[in-house]
C-alpha cells in the first residue's frame, strides 16, 4: 500500500513537471504596459552587491501555473524548486502575489528574470531586470617609487564597480600651487614629464562611483636631487669661548657632510672639535677657541647625485667680515683681485 502511494506520488510530481515545460515552451505573450487583465511583475530591482533581491509578481486567481525563470533556467515553478542554488528561496506563493528572493547577491546575478504564468490556457510573461550594483574597489596601483629630479613619472590606478568609478589622482603636497599645477588627474593614469624635487610626496588615487565610499589609496613618489647649502653663515667666538659653525643642506638622499680647513679634511674629536651631522644640519663645534682657530673653513655636502661646498668663516672679536655667504665673498675677491691688476696695468 505504501509502495502504491509512492508511486502515484512521483506520477503526480512528473505530471507537474510536464505541465511546467509545456507552459515555459508554449511562446507567452509578452506584457504590454498598462495591460491591467494581466498580473505583471515590478519594475527593475537594483541591490548591492552581498545584499538580498526580492522579485514579486503580482497574479490573481485566473492564474493556474507559475514559474520564474533567470533567462532560460527554472528558478522555481510553482512551490517546487528547480534551482540548486541555495541561495535562491520562494517568499511567496498566494492568489495575489508570487515572490522569490536572492540572498548574497553577486555580479553574476545580474540580467533578466521572467515571470511566467498560465491562464485560462493562454501562457504569457512579464520581465524584471536585476541590476547589481558594486562598491568601487581599486585593484591595481603603482608602487612606491623613487626617481631623479628631471625623469618623467606615470602612476597607474585601475580599478572596478558597477557603475564603472571615476578614477582622480591629486598630490598631497600640502603646499598650496599656482593655478593650473595642482598636479590632479581625472584619469586611471597620472603622467608627469620632468619632475621637480617640489613634486616628490605622497600622491592619492581616489574611486568613485556613489555606491559606496570612495576607494582610496596612496603612493609615494621620491624625487633624488644633488645637495644645495640653504644655510652657511660667518660665526664669531672669542678665545676661550665656544664657537660652532653651521652649514645646511637640502639633499635626496640626505648628504653627507666633511669640513676641510684650507686643504686639510678635520676628523671628529682632534684638537678640541666635535662634527656633528644630523639629517640636513651639519655643525662644527670648537670647546675652547685659540687664535690658531680662527680662518677659513669648508663644508662640502655630498649625495650618489653630487655635491657642493660652501666657506665659512670663524673670526674673533673685532675681526672684519663681511658675514654673507661664500658666492658673496668670491665675489668680493675677485673685484679686489681685478682692481689690483688694472693699476698694474695702468702704472706700466
Amino acid at each position: 500500500m505504501n509502495h502504491c502511494s509512492h508511486i502515484v506520488q512521483l506520477l503526480q510530481r512528473l505530471s507537474q513537471r510536464c505541465s511546467v515545460v509545456q507552459l515555459l515552451s508554449t511562446s507567452g505573450v509578452p506584457v504590454r504596459s498598462g495591460d491591467a487583465t494581466f498580473p505583471k511583475a515590478m519594475d527593475n530591482v537594483t541591490v548591492r552587491q552581498g545584499e538580498s533581491a526580492t522579485l514579486r509578481c503580482t497574479v490573481d486567481d485566473r492564474v493556474t501555473r507559475v514559474a520564474w525563470l533567470n533567462r532560460s533556467t527554472i528558478l522555481y515553478a510553482g512551490n517546487d524548486k528547480w534551482s540548486i542554488d541555495n541561495r535562491v528561496v520562494i517568499l511567496s506563493n498566494t492568489k495575489t502575489q508570487y515572490s522569490i528572493k536572492i540572498h548574497n547577491v553577486d555580479i553574476y546575478d545580474e540580467g533578466p528574470y521572467t515571470c511566467s504564468v498560465q491562464t485560462d490556457n493562454h501562457p504569457k510573461t512579464s520581465r524584471v531586470h536585476l541590476i547589481v550594483q558594486v562598491p568601487p574597489q581599486i585593484v591595481n596601483i603603482s608602487s612606491d617609487i623613487t626617481v631623479n629630479e628631471g625623469s618623467s613619472v606615470t602612476l597607474m590606478c585601475l580599478a572596478f564597480g558597477r557603475p564603472e568609478p571615476t578614477v582622480t589622482w591629486r598630490h598631497l603636497s600640502g603646499k598650496v600651487h599656482p593655478p593650473g599645477q595642482t598636479f590632479v588627474s581625472e584619469d586611471e593614469y597620472l603622467e608627469i614629464t620632468g619632475i621637480t624635487r617640489e613634486q616628490s610626496g605622497e600622491y592619492e588615487c581616489s574611486a568613485v562611483n556613489d555606491v559606496a565610499v570612495p576607494d582610496v589609496r596612496k603612493v609615494k613618489v621620491t624625487v633624488n636631487y644633488p645637495p644645495f647649502i640653504s644655510n652657511a653663515k660667518n660665526t664669531g667666538a672669542s678665545v676661550g669661548q665656544k664657537g660652532i659653525l653651521q652649514c645646511e643642506a637640502s639633499a635626496v638622499p640626505v648628504a653627507e657632510f666633511q669640513w676641510f680647513k684650507e686643504d686639510t679634511r678635520l676628523a671628529n674629536g682632534l684638537e678640541g672639535v666635535r662634527i656633528e651631522s644630523k639629517g640636513r644640519l651639519s655643525t662644527l663645534t670648537f670647546f675652547n677657541v685659540s687664535e690658531k682657530d680662527y680662518g677659513n673653513y669648508t663644508c662640502v655636502a655630498t649625495n650618489k647625485l653630487g655635491n657642493t661646498n660652501a666657506s665659512i668663516i670663524l673670526y674673533g672679536p673685532g675681526a672684519v667680515h663681511d658675514g654673507g655667504n661664500a658666492a658673496s665673498r668670491v665675489a668680493s675677491g675677485l673685484c679686489l683681485w681685478a682692481t689690483l691688476l688694472a693699476r698694474l696695468l695702468l702704472d706700466f
